[in-house]
C-alpha cells in the first residue's frame, strides 16, 4: 500500500511513536516561526530551557501583528526579540518586511520538511508541500531547544479536486465550501491533503489560502504536493535549490475522500460571527457596506493586491465605504509599486497601510458601531474587529473590491471579465530587513534588552491531589481565544507582561471574571470545541496565573487543549455529554483524589457539592502529558 504525502514527511521525522491514527507522536522540527505578540513568551521560555543556540535548521522572529507602538511596551519588546535573535540564532524579520506566513512562504518554506509556529496559520506554508503546525509558544520554545514535537497522530483526509475555478472564483470560495460542508470542528484530529487535476488552476497563493484556513477547520495541517506550479512559485523567488518533487502515492488509502468539483463553485462569503457561516453572495447582494479590508496572511499576496488594483483602475471607492490594504510583504508592496498597481489603489481612495497584520488582530481599522466590513480575513469573531456590534463578512479580494465601489455586498461576476493576472516569472528579492544569526562567537557577547513591561515568567506548583472550587463559567460551544482572552490595541501591548493582561481574562463574556477567579481559584465548564481560534498560549498562561485549576468541556480545540496542558490546567471532557447540563454557575465541584486518578488511570470523578450529585470526566491524556500535568506544566517537566 502506497503513502499519504502526509505520511512520507512524518515518517522521515519521525522519532517517537507509530503512524497510527489517534496514537501520540514525536516527530522532529525542521523549521520553528514566532510572532511579536507570541513570541515574547515562547523566547523567556526558551532562555528558560538554559540552552545556549536553537537547534533547528533554521528559526525566524517575525515583527508583523502590533507595529502600532502607541506606548513604549511593544518597541520594548521589538527590542528584545531582536536582541534575543542575536543571541541565540535567529533570524528577525524586522518591522515592515511584513506577515510571517506571507513571508516565510517567499522566504523560507521549503517541500518535505517540517515547521511548527507560534501561530494557528503556520499551516500556510502548506501550500508548498511543508507540514506546517500551529502551538502555543511553549511547544515552539522546546523544538527550538531541540525536543521533539508531541502530537496525536492525525486522520489524513483526501480533498480532490477536479474541474478548474471558474472566472472571478478563488482559493477563498474553495475553503469556504469545505467549511460551509464541515464547519469549524470538521478538522479536529485532521490533516487535510489536496489531489487531482484541479490543482493545475491553482497557483501558490490561492493554495496558500486554502491551506491558511484549514487553522478555522480544527485541522493540523493542510498540504498541497510539490509540483511544476510549486517549482515555478520557488523559482520566481529565486529559490529554485528548495524544490523537490513530492506527493502521495497513486496508490495511497486515506480516512475519508472529500469530492470536489472546481467547476460547481460560486462566490461565497463567510457571514457573522464564524467562518463556517457560509452563504451564496446569492443571498447577501445589496447588504450596505460601510468598510472593506483587504489583507491579512490569508489574502494580501501579490496576486491578491494586483486583481483589487485591477478592478479599482479608474474607480472611486464609493463615498460611504473606507477600503484599507495591507500588503503581505515588503516584497508584494514593492512589487505592486513596480508594476503600477499601487499607484491606481491610491488614485482610487485605498488607505495602504503596514506590511502587517494590523485590522485582522484589531490592531486599528474598527468599523463604526453597527457597521458592516467586508474583509478579506480569516476570522470573523464576534468583536475581533474592535467594535463590539460590528457585522464582518469575510469574503475574496474580489468580492471585497466589488463592495468598496457599489458601497453594498455585490456578486464580482457583475463587472465583466475578471483581470487576467499573471505572477511574475521573477520577483524582486530584497531580504535587507531580515537580518541573519550571528556566528555563535559573536552571539555569546549579544546583551538581551529588556523593557520593563517584560515580566518574569509565571510558573506553579505541582498539581494538588484534590481540586474543588465554584464554578465560574458556564460556556457554550465554540468558545475562542478571541472569548478567553481578547486580542486588540488594549491587550497586545501587555503580551509579555502576565499580571497585567490576565486581567482582561474573558473581559468580553464577564467583567468580574478575573477579579473572582483571583479571590477563589475556581473551574470552567464549556461544551465542544473550547479555546478554537488562535495559538495564543496566553488564553491557558494568564488563567493559570489567575488560579484555573481545571476546564471541563465537551471537547477541546487541539492547540488550546496542549496549552491546558502545557501550564498545569487539567483538561477533562463529560463523560457522558448530558452531565453538562447538570452543573451551574456558582455550583461548587469537587475533583477528589485527582492526582492520584490521573497517575494510575483510574476513573475521575466529580461530585457536585451545591447538589450532592456525582459524575464522570474523562480524559485524552497521554501518559506523557499526564507527566506534565503532575509537573504543574511543561517547564517544570523540562527543569526536572
Amino acid at each position: 500500500m502506497g503513502q499519504t504525502l502526509t505520511h512520507k514527511i512524518l515518517r522521515e521525522h519521525l522519532v517517537e511513536g507509530s503512524l497510527e491514527p489517534g496514537a501520540e507522536i514525536g516527530i522532529s522540527i525542521d523549521q520553528t516561526l514566532t510572532q511579536d505578540i507570541t513570541g515574547t513568551m515562547a523566547y523567556l521560555e526558551f532562555e528558560a530551557m538554559r540552552v545556549p543556540r536553537v537547534k533547528t535548521k533554521l528559526s525566524v522572529s517575525y515583527i508583523d501583528h502590533n507595529l502600532l507602538q502607541t506606548g513604549y511596551e511593544s518597541s520594548d519588546d521589538h527590542r528584545f526579540l531582536q536582541s534575543v535573535a542575536a543571541r541565540y540564532g535567529v533570524y528577525f524579520s524586522k518591522p515592515g518586511n511584513g506577515i510571517c506566513h506571507q513571508v516565510h512562504v517567499e522566504r523560507f518554506a521549503a517541500p518535505g520538511q517540517t515547521l511548527l509556529g507560534s501561530d494557528s496559520h503556520t499551516c500556510t506554508s502548506g501550500a508548498l508541500a511543508m507540514i506546517g503546525i500551529g502551538a502555543g509558544g511553549l511547544d515552539v520554545a522546546a523544538a527550538m531547544a531541540g525536543m521533539p514535537l508531541y502530537l496525536t497522530m492525525p486522520r489524513v483526509v483526501q480533498v480532490h479536486l477536479t474541474g478548474r475555478l471558474r472566472p472571478w472564483i478563488t482559493g477563498k470560495d474553495v475553503i469556504f465550501e469545505l467549511l460551509r460542508r464541515l464547519t469549524v470542528r470538521g478538522g479536529v484530529g485532521k490533516v487535510f491533503e489536496y489531489a487531482g487535476p484541479g490543482l493545475e488552476s491553482l497557483p501558490v497563493p490561492e493554495r496558500a489560502a486554502i491551506a491558511n484556513m484549514s487553522a478555522e477547520l480544527g485541522a493540523t495541517s493542510s498540504l498541497f504536493p510539490s509540483d511544476e506550479i510549486t517549482r515555478s512559485f520557488l523559482i520566481s523567488q529565486h529559490r529554485e535549490d528548495a524544490w523537490k518533487p513530492l506527493s502521495a502515492d497513486p496508490d495511497a488509502e486515506y480516512a475519508e475522500t472529500i469530492e470536489l468539483d472546481l467547476n460547481s463553485l460560486e462566490p461565497l462569503v463567510a457571514c457573522p460571527h464564524s467562518p463556517d457561516n457560509v452563504k451564496s453572495i446569492r443571498e447577501l447582494e445589496g447588504i450596505k457596506v460601510q468598510q472593506v479590508a483587504v489583507g491579512s496572511c490569508t489574502n494580501s499576496s501579490y496576486l491578491d493586491l494586483m486583481t483589487v488594483a485591477a478592478m479599482l483602475r479608474g474607480k472611486t471607492v464609493h463615498p460611504d465605504v473606507s477600503l484599507v490594504i495591507s500588503p503581505g510583504s515588503k516584497q508584494v508592496l514593492e512589487q505592486i509599486a513596480r508594476d503600477g498597481a499601487l499607484a491606481d489603489l491610491i488614485a482610487a481612495g485605498a488607505r495602504i497601510l503596514e506590511a502587517s497584520c494590523g485590522p485582522c488582530i484589531g490592531m486599528g481599522q474598527a468599523p463604526p458601531s453597527g457597521g458592516v466590513s467586508v474583509r478579506s480575513f480569516n476570522r470573523n469573531f464576534e468583536g475581533r474587529a474592535g467594535t463590539p456590534d460590528a457585522q464582518v463578512y469575510l469574503a475574496s479580494p474580489a468580492i471585497c473590491t466589488a463592495a468598496a465601489l457599489t458601497g453594498e455586498i455585490t456578486d464580482p461576476r457583475k463587472f465583466g471579465e475578471p483581470p487576467a493576472i499573471s505572477l511574475p516569472e521573477r520577483f524582486y528579492v530584497d531580504d535587507r530587513l531580515i537580518i541573519p544569526p550571528l556566528p555563535a562567537e559573536e552571539a555569546e557577547k549579544v546583551e538581551i534588552m529588556r523593557g520593563p513591561n517584560i515580566k518574569p515568567l509565571p510558573r506553579r506548583g505541582p498539581l494538588e491531589d484534590d481540586i474543588s472550587g465554584p464554578v465560574l463559567l458556564v460556556l457554550g460551544d465554540n468558545i475562542t481565544t478571541d472569548d478567553i482572552l481578547p486580542a486588540g490595541a488594549a491587550t497586545l501591548p501587555l503580551r509579555s507582561n502576565i499580571p497585567a493582561i490576565s486581567e482582561y481574562v474573558f473581559s468580553r463574556l464577564d467583567k468580574s471574571f478575573a477579579a473572582r477567579l483571583r479571590e477563589k481559584s475556581g473551574l470552567i465548564v464549556a461544551g465542544n470545541n473550547y479555546g478554537q481560534g488562535s495559538s495564543r498560549e496566553h488564553a491557558a498562561l494568564a488563567p493559570m496565573f489567575l488560579g484555573l485549576r481545571a476546564v471541563i468541556a465537551k471537547s477541546f480545540a487541539r492547540i488550546h487543549h496542549a496549552n491546558l496542558v502545557n501550564f498545569g490546567i487539567v483538561p477533562l471532557t463529560f463523560a457522558d455529554p448530558n452531565d453538562y447540563e447538570r452543573v451551574h454557575p456558582d455550583d461548587v465541584l469537587e475533583i477528589p483524589q485527582v492526582r492520584r486518578r490521573l497517575e494510575s488511570g483510574e476513573r475521575i470523578l466529580v461530585r457536585n457539592a451545591a447538589t450532592g450529585e456525582e459524575f464522570e470526566a474523562a480524559h485524552s491524556l497521554t501518559a506523557r502529558q499526564v507527566k506534565i500535568l503532575l509537573a504543574g506544566g511543561l517547564l517544570n517537566t523540562y527543569a526536572s
